[in-house]
């Protein structure tokens, strides 16, 4: 592995008469717009995060009406660093122009301010020794650098052998930009920037939802620096996550090589709020770990990343969370009991062991409220969700009762447990110290709303464990009854809270992990 680099990251040495030493950050903000006007108004609101700015010249109508407002902005901005950008459509950016009127409008753009021109590999190659010789030598007068890219929007192959097109030209930076369609294929990227960071100055990523891996980590590893979006939607490259998101979210001009890599797997999982809870936890607690949402499509994948990258914790959700059970070193008890195993930690040896929190989710935030031995507690479903509340709260000496839209799933799961089903129809007559609902009713867009009748609520305290919406229908009901009422938010956090020891070996800051989801989940969609 290469060695750790700060957050500004200097370029080698430049030759006498060649371009001038640059000084960059790990994060350089491209920006995009319809118009010069929109373009140069993202750029400025830019500046609040970055002072390094990519300019997606070809992503304008006419790529030269922006060149004098480009002019203005970087006088008007002298400490700003600029890459100037004007693919064509051929190679993927979306300038229709001639690799002539490509090469005129990147030498103007250097003569503009930019520092750094970009040219795609292809155009290269396709121009001549003598083009090529001119254009470089009115960027050596200008006093830009040159950094040649090469992009795949299809797949990850070869990127070593794109570094060497690349590497034949000579230029003052190498890019090679591929797509992920696993997670697994981060590892060829990373791979590639800690070989070729060791004598060039490079830049690797993976495009689309799996990559995001190599965009947080990619510096970490030896890349000169890593691309940003200046905003939702405005996205130059598919799975280009915002400014904010990598410098706040995961911290990117702090990793370094003594930072510990955990994941979220799932799929779907960009939307998923345990990068939030567990990143904020560690910086709070000065914990050099970052948390990463990973797109998993098959469990081989994840193992291959797990192993491979590594990663010293995964938090695992369905159905992952039977799946991953024969890889496991050794897993708790209760993990073993339940089948089912949320947390994965990786030993000293480099195995795999296996934990339940979703059993503390459920148990914690019922014990600061009752006495589980020997409490009457009613599950509503019996689906993986209702595994690991039966299961642990049988463990806590709770009589459990199982009721289910399948009836013969409640039964299988009571037997197995040692809880006891119940029919629905049977709810009105019988009395619970508490309710909880494992359904998936009245998550947003879910139907029905309510999994019990209002005549059905006769408990003490109703818990559900959706979380979104955090005021849920049923838990509205349950208030106008007067009862008491447990969110699936404290759930979310308690088996949150839980990992975070697992993979620490400290107490959890519990209220402000709970504290950063409450405040993402109240947010306006």
């Amino acid at each position: 592995m290469p060695q750790t680099h700060s957050s500004a990251v200097p370029a080698p040495p430049a030759p006498a008469g060649s371009i001038p030493r640059l000084r960059l950050s790990r994060l350089c903000v491209a920006v995009q717009g319809g118009t010069p006007g929109e373009l140069f108004a993202r750029a400025e609101a830019a500046l609040k995060d970055v002072r390094f700015l990519e300019f997606r010249l070809d992503l304008l109508p006419k790529p030269a009406a922006g060149l004098q407002p480009l002019r203005e902005f970087l006088a008007a901005h002298r400490d700003v660093t600029a890459i100037g950008t004007c693919r064509r459509k051929e190679f993927g950016g979306h300038f229709s122009g001639s690799l002539k009127a490509e090469l005129e409008i990147l030498q103007e753009a250097a003569e503009c301010g930019c520092q750094i021109a970009d040219l795609e590999v292809e155009s290269a190659e396709h121009a001549t020794k003598a083009q090529l010789a001119r254009f470089r030598e009115s960027l050596r007068v200008a006093g830009t650098a040159l950094l040649i890219s090469f992009h795949d929007f299809t797949r990850t192959k070869s990127v070593d052998q794109a570094a060497r097109r690349i590497e034949a030209f000579k230029p003052d930076f190498i890019k090679v930009v591929s797509t992920a369609r696993t997670l697994a294929d981060n590892l060829a990227v990373l791979r590639l920037i800690e070989d070729v960071s060791l004598r060039a100055q490079i830049v690797g990523i993976a495009m689309g939802e799996e990559g995001l891996v190599s965009r947080v980590l990619g510096p970490r590893c030896g890349a000169t620096f890593t691309f940003a979006s200046s905003g939702e939607g405005a996205e130059t490259a598919p799975g280009q996550a915002t400014a904010r998101t990598l410098l706040d979210l995961y911290r990117v001009e702090q990793l370094d090589q003594a930072t510990r890599i955990f994941g979220v797997a799932g799929n779907p999982i960009g939307h998923s709020l345990s990068p939030l809870m567990h990143n904020t936890a560690f910086r709070r607690e000065s914990e050099n770990a970052v948390m990463l949402p990973l797109k998993v499509k098959a469990l081989g994948d994840l193992l291959t990343v797990t192993h491979e990258l590594p990663l010293s914790g995964v938090a695992v959700t369905m159905p992952l969370k039977q799946e991953v059970l024969p890889h496991l070193a050794n897993m708790d008890p209760l993990t073993a009991r339940i089948g089912a195993c949320n947390t994965l930690r990786t030993g000293a040896d480099g195995r795999l062991y296996g934990f339940n929190t979703d059993v503390a989710g459920v148990a914690r935030p019922l014990e600061k409220r009752m006495r589980l031995k020997g409490a009457r507690i009613l599950v509503l479903g019996a689906g993986g969700a209702a595994r690991a509340a039966v299961f642990g709260l049988v463990e806590q000496g709770a009589e459990v009762f199982i009721t289910n839209r399948t009836h013969e799933t409640a039964v299988a799961l009571a037997r197995k447990a040692k809880a006891k089903a119940i029919k629905h129809d049977q709810l009105a007559k019988n009395r619970f110290d508490a309710i909880i609902n494992t359904t998936p009713c009245g998550m947003a867009g879910a139907h029905p709303v309510l999994p019990v009748k209002e005549n059905e609520l006769n408990a003490s305290l109703v818990f559900d464990m959706v979380y979104n919406p955090l005021e849920t229908p049923l838990l509205k009901l349950a208030r106008s009854k007067g009862l008491a009422t447990i969110s699936g938010l404290e759930m979310f956090v308690q088996q949150g809270a839980r990992q975070f020891e697992i993979w620490t070996g400290k107490p959890a800051p519990e209220a402000e992990m709970q504290r950063v989801v409450e405040l993402a989940l109240r947010k306006p969609a």
